[in-house]
């Protein structure tokens, strides 16, 4: 039995998310700032062999979130992966998976809100910008705050956004690489992506440091894991929304970069913007820059409405564990509006800490986002690992979603993610991940331990819930 369940007030969250919004949801999560703004930094460090990065950390994304729909489908609750944890590999590997999750999407929504700020800034310079971080901040919390289905609405139309702004610079970049569209009719062709340095022009090392980046811009993807517990059917949103990551991966990630890449040389882009604004104006469309910098900030806001809609079901299904207080364990009108609400606060409290400390210290704290995010990855699979051993071979018979090529699939992607772990402790600019990730995950331990926040009693039996 649950802690939520002695709360005489405490209603149930409300299935009320649809198969479109989880969908695009689905698509909107892979695609982020980092696309439109980012990819440029890592282009520099790979070269055209960034697209194999997207590949290789996209086939591992494939598993992870295969890792995490076949345990979502046959037990979907709010919590999602910190309930996996919980149930199958303790209850102190639960806390650290849901105060850890809980903690990065704070850091993120920070970051993204401080965007917004300054993309808004592009077009109203004299306005503080401190004035649209709160905005920003009062919006997205006010649309959780309604109702699920507010928050799905506003998620499907971002995610629209970024989605067909994607599809129009691939389709206008391609006519561009066979026809010479924007280029006085002179088809650019590819020859981009090999005449500068080669395909790799960095060499393998090239391609591996730009791995951290490229698994950190997958941030995000696992949410479709946390729409289990209000997905109207979950047993056909959810496989059909992870079944297609890896392909939307490779039209909006792949198929972007090697339009952009076939136009320019790879060591020229970055010095004159966003690859995104340097495609369209060849095409002849002089506002480029301010659609892109629309894109921008829907893409920010949209990432901060799914952070805050993250950490409220977080802290939800930590309060039902036990593992936070019993009050965020309530919701209203099927929105865990208390939970929402705290989250919001320590948004808040972030956003004017983002203001007063010094940059540096700003960029160490992001770090463990990074962190996070694999510390997530890596509690799915050992979690399904588990999940899966616990099974009768009848029961795995009779899964309705499977991993394939189970346990190999789940052991080649736990050995990536060790070695993105490496890299980052390789490479200087990333080591201070591994000094401020687990110095976090530490101090969770000592909580735990002091105020003994395992469970009062065991969770109810994980079974189907069909």
């Amino acid at each position: 039995m649950s802690v939520a369940d002695h709360q005489p007030q405490h209603e149930s969250l409300h299935r009320d998310l649809g198969e479109r919004h989880i969908r695009l949801m689905a698509l909107g999560a892979c695609i982020g700032v980092g696309l439109f703004l980012g990819s440029a930094k890592a282009i520099q460090m790979a070269g055209p062999a960034i697209m194999l990065s997207y590949i290789i950390g996209g086939l591992a994304i494939l598993v992870i979130m295969r890792a995490l729909g076949e345990m979502a489908v046959h037990n979907p609750v709010a919590g999602s992966f910190s309930r996996y944890a919980q149930d199958y590999l303790g209850p102190l590997a639960g806390f650290l998976t849901g105060w850890n999750y809980w903690f990065l999407w704070l850091v993120t929504c920070v970051a993204e809100i401080t965007a917004v700020a300054i993309y808004m800034g592009v077009w109203f310079p004299e306005v503080p910008r401190w004035i649209w971080a709160l905005a920003a901040l009062i919006s997205m919390g006010g649309v959780n705050l309604i109702a699920v289905r507010a928050f799905g609405e506003f998620e499907f139309w971002f995610a629209l956004i970024k989605i067909v702004t994607i599809v129009a610079m691939v389709v206008a970049g391609t006519g561009m690489i066979v026809f010479g569209f924007g280029n006085d009719g002179i088809a650019t062709g590819i020859s981009n992506l090999w005449e500068h340095g080669g395909f790799m022009p960095n060499g393998v090392q090239g391609v591996l440091m730009s791995l951290q980046m490229v698994m950190f811009a997958y941030l995000g993807v696992e949410m479709i894991g946390l729409t289990a517990g209000e997905a109207k059917n979950p047993q056909k949103t959810i496989p059909q929304a992870i079944g297609s990551v890896f392909w939307r991966i490779l039209l909006f990630y792949v198929g972007a970069l090697f339009v952009i890449l076939s136009i320019y040389p790879w060591n020229e882009i970055g010095s004159q913007g966003s690859p995104f604004v340097m495609t369209f104006e060849s095409l002849g469309i002089k506002t480029a820059a301010g659609i892109i910098n629309f894109v921008v900030i829907t893409a920010a806001l949209s990432s901060c409405n799914g952070g805050i809609f993250s950490t409220g079901r977080m802290l939800y299904s930590l309060a039902q564990q036990g593992q936070a207080p019993r009050a965020f364990a309530v919701t209203s009108n099927g929105v865990p509006r208390r939970a929402l609400l705290v989250s919001g606060v320590a948004l808040l409290l972030g956003v004017l800490a983002n203001y007063l400390v010094p940059e540096k210290v700003f960029v160490w704290v992001t770090s463990i986002a990074t962190f996070g995010a694999i510390w997530t990855w890596a509690m799915i699979l050992l979690a399904q690992l588990k999940f899966r051993r616990s099974l009768t071979p009848a029961e795995q018979g009779k899964l309705q979603y499977r991993m394939w090529l189970f346990p190999l699939s789940s052991y080649l992607a736990m050995a990536f993610l060790v070695l993105v772990v490496g890299l980052m402790a390789y490479f200087p600019d990333t080591r201070v991940a591994l000094y401020v990730g687990p110095a976090f995950l530490a101090l969770l331990v000592v909580l735990y331990k002091v105020f003994n926040l395992a469970p009062a009693k065991a969770m109810e039996p994980v079974g189907d819930a069909a």
